[in-house]
């Protein structure tokens, strides 16, 4: 959701995408006979959960979180990712800090406050997606 949510011809880093434009990409793939999300966009993937059959929480726990970021963060200056923003370390350790309260808080309020609990799935890992689905 990512290349939705930025606006990826800027070259600066945290520019938004006008929310016309997402929310049209938004709309695009949810009338697709099949699709899956992810992402932490609560408020502008609400028409997603409406018409969703299941949401799952995967609660990867912080320090991998964090890892993941720092080596996504090491791979793009490297140029192992192809990336046209400018990130620094600054930004990192701003989107470390949003992290922990998106886990802390905006998470768990989602979990408390959403209108769809009946479709809430949580998980510890990812095998237990496929325990849920009774497959693999």
């Amino acid at each position: 959701m990512d290349t939705i949510f930025w606006n990826n011809s800027s070259s600066g880093y945290g520019v938004k995408a006008p929310v016309t434009v997402r929310d049209h990409h938004l709309k695009e793939m949810v009338e697709q006979p099949s699709w899956i999300i992810e992402g932490v966009y609560f408020k502008w993937l609400a028409p997603s959960f409406a018409v969703a059959d299941m949401i799952f929480i995967l609660h990867t726990p912080l320090w991998i979180q964090e890892e993941q970021i720092w080596n996504r963060y090491e791979n793009r200056k490297a140029g192992f990712l192809r990336s046209d923003k400018e990130e620094t370390v600054e930004s990192v350790e701003k989107l470390i800090v949003w992290n922990r309260k998106y886990n802390q808080d905006f998470l768990q309020d989602f979990i408390r406050n959403n209108e769809y609990k009946e479709k809430i799935v949580q998980l510890e890992n990812s095998m237990d997606i496929f325990a849920h689905l009774g497959c693999c």
